[in-house]
């Protein structure tokens, strides 16, 4: 189990895209949580099989790729720390 953040930049904030993504993510086995950040991206933090995270990212990219410009990624250790997966504000 590993942990990815993605931040998204783009129209990502004002469209729905937290619900999207948390809509997506109670199909797949990941736990964190998604957020709004003061800049105008987007923060997707998960932890989960590695296959379970790229299925959650790939169908993000895809539902909302008219609002997504770019997207930068970072895979971390995982610590446990979710239980479930969330929007945080």
């Amino acid at each position: 189990m590993h942990r990815k953040a993605c931040y998204f930049s783009g129209k990502v904030q004002g469209v729905g895209f937290r619900y999207t993504v948390k809509n997506l993510a109670i199909r797949y086995d990941v736990r964190g949580y998604v957020k709004n950040l003061p800049d105008g991206r987007v923060e997707l933090v998960m932890e989960g099989p590695d296959d379970q995270m790229s299925h959650l990212f790939a169908d993000v990219s895809q539902k909302m790729t008219g609002h997504i410009q770019d997207v930068e990624q970072k895979q971390l250790p995982a610590t446990g720390e979710f239980g479930y997966f969330c929007i945080r504000h």
